[in-house]
Order: structure tokens, then sequence, then C-alpha cells
């Protein structure tokens, strides 16, 4: 009963091998296309739905797991450890941090602390691990808590989108912006830093957009020991250049490549390429 259990959502991305290894949670978030509802990673995944993202003219939405879904997961959890850590999307692009908390002030038995990682896709699964490695290594609910607090202000996330098509359909931008992007060729990358995202640059292809995502990541941490996942929006083969390139630059204590979280590449589109990082002390 010392155990500390460690939850988070499908959006984390966290690899399935870390996943089984270090015994994360995993609350799916609900995709919904055509009156239909799947759970993210569970009955459909990200491959699936960036297939169905460039069939269907109509965008899926997503919704957050329900209050009960939480609750089943950490009455679960409450019979077996001490205290459980639940690690989510911030709540400015999300509701399932609000619904965890609810959730939690259910569950009697174990203490449970819902964590706001500010960060997302594997920026998340980042937190996720290091809260993880923190409670398999013994450290006790403060001390994951701490590890997480060490954490989270060293995530970076960088991604490149390849078209405005999705943004414009989402209402995420005007039209004129969208119609200017296409015609210009922009691939903008943006960054999602402390819960907030902002566009960084416009390069106008998307090479000259993947080589900049590595230079800004050169800029951020130097020669430091780097813990770092390529993500993606269906586009496997740039993601592995881009991995590739990372490789040979970086001191790499851990490099994976994940898909892009639907949750958000159902506004970005696919074809979207990004770096999620952050990088140990010292050189």
């Amino acid at each position: 009963m010392d155990k500390i259990a460690i939850v988070t959502d499908s959006s984390a991305c966290v690899p399935k091998e870390l996943v089984k290894k270090y015994d994360i949670h995993i609350v799916p978030i609900l995709l919904n296309f055509d009156q239909r509802t799947f759970r993210d990673e569970v009955d459909i995944t990200a491959t699936e739905v960036y297939r169905l993202l460039q069939e269907n003219k109509h965008l899926p939405t997503t919704s957050a797991p329900s209050v009960g879904d939480f609750v089943r997961v950490y009455a679960k959890l409450a019979r077996e450890a001490k205290g459980i850590v639940s690690i989510h999307l911030p709540p400015e692009l999300s509701a399932i941090y609000n619904v965890a908390a609810t959730a939690g002030k259910l569950i009697d038995g174990a203490r449970i602390e819902v964590v706001d990682s500010r960060t997302a896709a594997m920026g998340q699964g980042f937190v996720v691990l290091e809260a993880a490695r923190a409670a398999a290594a013994g450290a006790d609910l403060e001390g994951v808590l701490q590890r997480i607090k060490e954490v989270v202000p060293r995530i970076n996330l960088f991604a490149a989108i390849d078209t405005f098509k999705y943004l414009h359909r989402s209402g995420r931008v005007p039209v004129i912006a969208a119609l200017m992007g296409s015609l210009l060729q922009i691939k903008p990358i943006i960054y999602l830093k402390d819960g907030q995202t902002g566009l960084i640059e416009k390069p106008r292809t998307i090479s000259r957009a993947m080589r900049r995502l590595v230079d800004l990541m050169e800029e951020k941490v130097g020669r430091k020991t780097v813990h770092v996942a390529v993500f993606h929006a269906s586009a496997p083969q740039r993601a592995e250049r881009l991995k590739e390139e990372v490789a040979s630059r970086f001191n790499c204590a851990e490099l994976y490549v994940t898909e892009f979280t639907p949750v958000m590449g159902v506004h970005t589109g696919p074809g979207l390429v990004g770096l999620t990082f952050w990088a140990e002390d010292g050189r």
C-alpha cells in the first residue's frame, strides 16, 4: 500500500512499452465521428483518425472522459495504492483537468493529486514518465510531486504545421489567413509553453521548417543531455528524418517517435511534425 499510482489521459502519447514498464494508467479521450464515439487508442488509433480526417467533409470532435471514467480508475487504484498522481492537459486546452479534479473528490481511501502538465502530447508524456520513474524508485507522493515540479518548467514543444486547411475548418484562423497561408505555402512553426500556444516563425517549405525545429532546440539546450520525442500526424517519413537529425546533433538520453495526439491533431491536420524535449542540468 505504499505504492504511488500514476494516471494520465491518452493525449500524453506515452509509448506503449513504457506504459507497461512503469504501470501507467491511461484514461482514453473520446473522439466523435459521424455520430459514433471512439475511445482514443482503444477503439481507434491516431493513424486511423488522420485517415478519417482526410476522407470526411466534417471535422471530428473530441471530448474529455467522463467523471465516471476517472472514478472507476481512481476507485480501483485507491484499493492498491497509498496515493494517486493524475497528470493532464492544461485547463486552457481541455476540460480533462477539471473533470479529473471533480472525480478525485469523490474517492476515499487514497490521496489523489491532479496535476496540470502545462504542456501536451509527449511533452506531457515526459512529465508522466518522470513521475512514474520517481514512484518506481520508491518516492512518496510528495517526492513524485517534487519531481514533476522540477521537470514541468523544462519542457519545450515546437511543431510545424503543413496545411491551414484544418485550422480553417475548425474555425481557429480567419478565412483570409487560411487562404494566404495556402497561397504563400507557409508552414508555420508554433510553440506550446506553460499552457499557452503561439506562432514563432513562418517558413515557406516544410523542409525549412524541419531544419528550424532542430535549430530552435539547439538554441534551448545547447550541449546538455536531452530527453526528446519527435511527433508527427500521419507523416512517419518526415518524423524519421527529423529523428536522424536529432540523434546526430544532440546527446540524447532517450529519443522516441510518437504520433501527435488526435485531440490537437484534428485541428492542425495531417502532415504536422514537431519536437518536444527537456534538458538535464549540467553539460
